[in-house]
């Protein structure tokens, strides 16, 4: 059986990035105004949540984004950077939950729940490779 007692609720993990072009709501194709994009914002939470845990992981085992309940509340222009932080909040078998929130150089730009869920890479990566149009 795998230890995965490192993991503990209060555990925190960040991670930033700056508004460039290819980051915006007009390029990735999530709105016609050029600021920061939702989708942007959400692929940052998660990798704060990654931050959190996979440094603490048994070596065989990853985690895999499950579920987001995320608010993005307020824009963020090109230029500025954002980071997001990521709080392990529970840990339930092998779902964990964090409360993620992000940032601007100005202000709080968005907060939600993410859940992250634990797996065995080479059984996952076997699912998948069944699952494969070319298996």
């Amino acid at each position: 059986m795998a230890d995965f007692s490192a993991l503990k609720s209060g555990l925190t993990g960040t991670a930033r990035t700056v508004v460039t072009e290819d980051k915006l709501a007009t390029q990735v194709g999530s709105g016609t105004v050029r600021v920061f994009a939702s989708p942007m914002l959400v692929a940052l939470m998660e990798a704060a949540a990654v931050d959190c845990v996979e440094a603490l992981l048994p070596e065989e085992f990853v985690t895999l984004g499950t579920h987001l309940d995320v608010s993005h509340s307020a824009p963020t222009p090109e230029g500025l950077t954002v980071t997001a932080t990521a709080t392990l909040t529970a840990v339930e078998g092998r779902k964990l939950t964090f409360s993620v929130d992000a940032r601007d150089d100005k202000e709080k730009i968005g907060s939600g729940t993410h859940v992250r869920i634990l797996v065995d890479r080479s059984r996952f990566m076997a699912r998948l490779v069944a699952k494969s149009p070319r298996a």
